[in-house]
């Protein structure tokens, strides 16, 4: 049956168990790290499985994905992150729904969020792949971005990057955002995946962002 992990709630309640315990042995603290469930190409049943196993965190990566789920859900505890590109005429939507906007890397897109949602929490992306079409900003321009989007009254809660994959890539990019966060005075870097999450911990993230490790593969 597809999906049958991604609507069972015990066996993804086992699944965030088992990224808590290693969150644990790469020396970080499972309650003070948030896990975002990405439910990204899983329907509405794994939504609510995933909040029927106290996940309230979600994560998606298209907008109209998030919009029709936000819609289906009736739970004022669910934080729901968009993670994907910010397209600015589907802030307008997204904004009613969204807690946090991950993708942050323009500022014409923190202007849009900033009239759509005044005061709203965002995190500014950072871009450490160097593979071409990537969201996020280069290192360089981060100050300037999470200064503009400060100025427009938005709430910068952190940095979010998605590393390279090379593991001695990745430990240098989680490195320098956190550095990054530390000297901008910020409280979240949001960064780690499945595969590399225990990297990202020992770098000193504070969200890690998680769909294939708790739901299973996606078809």
């Amino acid at each position: 049956m597809p999906f049958s992990r991604a609507t069972d709630v015990a066996a993804i309640q086992d699944a965030r168990a088992t990224i808590e315990s290693r969150i644990a042995a790469a020396g970080g603290d499972p309650s003070s790290i948030t896990i975002v469930a990405v439910t990204k190409s899983f329907g509405i049943e794994t939504v609510q499985a995933a909040l029927a196993a106290g996940m309230t965190t979600l994560g998606e990566n298209y907008a109209a994905e998030l919009i029709e789920k936000a819609a289906g859900i009736s739970n004022d505890d669910v934080s729901w992150h968009y993670l994907g590109a910010i397209q600015t005429n589907k802030v307008g939507r997204l904004a009613q729904v969204t807690s946090c906007f991950e993708g942050l890397a323009r500022e014409r897109e923190a202007e849009a969020i900033a009239l759509r949602r005044p005061g709203a929490t965002v995190m500014v992306q950072v871009e450490l792949t160097g593979l071409p079409g990537r969201n996020g900003v280069a290192p360089h321009e981060v100050q300037s971005l999470v200064e503009r989007a400060q100025t427009l009254g938005l709430e910068v809660a952190g940095l979010m990057t998605v590393a390279p994959q090379e593991p001695d890539r990745a430990r240098a990019a989680f490195r320098k955002v956190r550095e990054m966060k530390e000297d901008f005075g910020l409280a979240e870097a949001s960064m780690g995946m499945s595969d590399d999450l225990e990297i990202a911990v020992e770098e000193g993230s504070t969200m890690i962002r998680v769909g294939r490790g708790l739901f299973g593969d996606r078809t």
